[in-house]
């Protein structure tokens, strides 16, 4: 049997995971790539195989092996993971798990690198839920989980924030008095494991000298953001003390005046798990539209609602260009990655189109059918579509560190 990394990426309802060889490097191409749905509803499984080239469906639903799917996050999780494995050794035989990485979306500011856990850092984690009440909980559970299923397996934890610690001191702070920025009330960023990888393969996709130059990566999916980058490193990012700052998102918010927030306090009476719904849950394209909030199907809608939250999200994503543009002193190189980045033509040229003043002019027919690179031969800005794979990101940290 040949060595393989296992890594996931473990939500409040899903689980995404990925099977990599672990040899002199880790390919970029997983053996297995795939996703549990519907923890805690109807669970429901399916994987990709290297070795079948073609979706092949687990063929069960979690419910079929008697696991609990509808009791505590912890429980969920631990079942789910329970029967991934069990799957693997099952259908694939070849292959023995002797690691495991985990994408944690909070480290605070201590951890900066991945880090291989033990129970002291695993406890610290724990520390930061309250700024990531999303994903950080779900995170650990996954940890937890596979401490149990795998004991004595090293795990490793890569985390969202770390890309973002390149920036400068000036780029995380608030406007807010010194003691609490001691107190780690400061802007960390999101979505690095994404970043991390466009930095990695963008010299690929363009100049050389460009891929080092001024840089914005969009990162539009249901969680949205953007990185200004110099020299392919991080130098300010939309998101900031947690994630729901920022752009538009499915159903977050992104920026919004405190002010409001204090009045839906004052004269709404709303306590702080009714602003949190509110924040993370009922807003975004959901909030704004009162439809969805999934992008397509708001542009397959012709209710009014559904274009005014669609034309939102990319005005807000306008302004942040602009804005991170003015940061960087410019701009070289415009990167669309992510769910909607990767797949909404219709978004990338909403966005693209107002930034002719930029220099930026849009190829519509690559554009339209997802190139790798869509600025036309004329625009001083290139502008490209690139996948991401923070899931290879995660299995080669994991590698460095038990190798």
């Amino acid at each position: 049997m040949a060595d393989a990394i296992l890594t996931l990426n473990a939500g409040s309802s899903s689980i995404k995971f990925a099977l990599f060889s672990l040899g002199a490097s880790v390919p970029q191409q997983p053996e297995l790539l795939g996703q549990i749905d519907g923890l805690g509803t109807s669970a429901s499984s399916e994987a990709q195989s290297a070795h079948l080239k073609a979706t092949d469906a687990i063929g069960h639903t979690l419910d079929d092996f008697d696991l609990n799917l509808t009791g505590p996050v912890d429980g969920q999780h631990k079942a789910a993971l329970t029967f991934l494995l069990e799957w693997i050794q099952r259908h694939e035989t070849g292959w023995q798990v002797v690691s495991v990485g985990h994408r944690v979306v909070h480290g605070g500011q201590h951890f900066s690198q991945p880090v291989v856990l033990n129970p002291a850092i695993v406890d610290a984690l724990r520390d930061f839920i309250p700024l990531a009440p999303l994903h950080q909980p779900h995170n650990l559970a996954g940890i937890d989980a596979l401490t149990a299923a795998l004991p004595g397996i090293p795990q490793v934890a890569c985390f969202d924030t770390a890309f973002h610690r390149s920036q400068p001191e000036i780029a995380q702070l608030f406007a807010l008095p010194r003691s609490l920025t001691e107190q780690g009330v400061r802007r960390y960023g999101f979505h690095g494991l994404s970043y991390e990888y466009i930095a990695e393969v963008l010299p690929l996709y363009v100049d050389a000298d460009r891929a080092r130059g001024r840089v914005i990566v969009a990162h539009l999916g249901n969680g949205a953001s953007m990185c200004a980058m110099k020299d392919l490193k991080s130098q300010a990012s939309t998101m900031g003390f947690t994630a729901v700052d920022g752009l538009m998102m499915g159903t977050r918010t992104g920026n919004l005046d405190p002010g409001v927030l204090l009045y839906l306090m004052d004269y709404r009476q709303m306590d702080v798990n009714a602003l949190t719904r509110l924040l993370y849950k009922e807003s975004g394209l959901l909030g704004v539209s009162g439809i969805s909030q999934d992008m397509r199907v708001l542009l397959d809608s012709t209710a009014p609602e559904a274009r005014e939250a669609v034309d939102l999200f990319c005005y807000r994503a306008v302004r942040e260009i602009g804005s991170l543009s003015a940061a960087l002193g410019g701009l070289d190189a415009l990167v669309f990655t992510g769910g909607i980045g990767e797949h909404g033509a219709q978004i990338r040229e909403k966005i693209c189109t107002p930034l002719d003043w930029l220099g930026l002019k849009l190829n519509s027919s690559a554009n339209a059918e997802n190139s790798k690179n869509i600025s036309a031969s004329d625009s001083r800005i290139d502008v490209c579509v690139i996948p991401t794979n923070e899931e290879w990101i995660i299995a080669r940290h994991t590698a460095n560190l038990i190798t």
